[in-house]
């Protein structure tokens, strides 16, 4: 348990995050109650397949970017609770709360216990130990830490070849959010009668908000996902 006045915010490769600190200082402002604390405003932050307040800053490829979202949540004086997880690498889950005091951080820790204890008793140590033997072996991290940048710098690239080619097709609409959003996936808009064509017509799949995996973008495909996206909105 963390016992400092804090909030942080949806900070994870899974969802379009604010890349921008003015962004994370303005995403902030949204804290809300939950169980733990009722009447109390509290900023729930998913750190889902770390990303920026990772070590290797995944979704942007550069370790010296990570930290934005909670180094801007320490600014208010909200509680935080912030669930993070390692599942897609190495199998490793954590929850960090950050609480008023330490006494307050005693009695949500004692709560905490209670939930957990019907789920699991003792979590398998194989994630943390692969984890730990990469992140201390200086080989081992080096390398993570360039395929890390690789694969981020891949889903980026990917983002603007959309754009870039769907201003090809001569779409006429402003795409710039596909580029300034970062993670493995991206809102794209689309209304659901859209995304439907696009289905039924195309063969693309996505949510019905629109909501689309940039990791399966690739090289290959990006023409004719642009040429899909073209047709349905234009």
């Amino acid at each position: 348990m963390t016992s400092r006045k804090s909030q942080t915010r949806a900070s994870c490769c899974c969802m379009p995050v604010p890349t921008t600190p003015l962004g994370w200082t303005q995403s902030r402002s949204s804290g809300r109650s939950c169980p733990l604390w009722p009447r109390k405003r509290t900023s729930w932050c998913s750190s889902t397949w770390r990303t920026r307040a990772s070590p290797a800053g995944t979704s942007t490829g550069t370790p010296g970017r990570c930290g934005t979202s909670s180094s801007r949540a320490t600014t208010s004086c909200c509680r935080s609770l912030l669930p993070r997880t390692w599942a897609c690498t190495v199998s490793v889950w954590g929850f960090t709360v950050v609480c008023k005091d330490a006494e307050e951080a005693k009695r949500v820790e004692s709560q905490l216990k209670i939930l957990i204890r019907p789920m699991y008793s003792n979590p398998p140590m194989n994630g943390a130990r692969i984890a730990s033997t990469i992140l201390n072996t200086p080989e081992l991290r080096s390398e993570w830490l360039e395929e890390v940048h690789g694969m981020a710098n891949r889903i980026i690239k990917m983002r603007e070849q959309l754009v870039a080619n769907l201003q090809k097709e001569g779409s006429t609409h402003n795409w710039q959010h596909v580029i300034d959003q970062i993670g493995m996936f991206c809102f794209t808009g689309l209304k659901p009668e859209q995304v439907q064509r696009l289905t039924k017509e195309f063969s693309v799949y996505m949510t019905k908000d629109g909501r689309i995996s940039m990791a399966g973008v690739t090289s290959g495909n990006v023409a004719y996902l642009a040429h899909g996206i073209h047709a349905v909105t234009k």
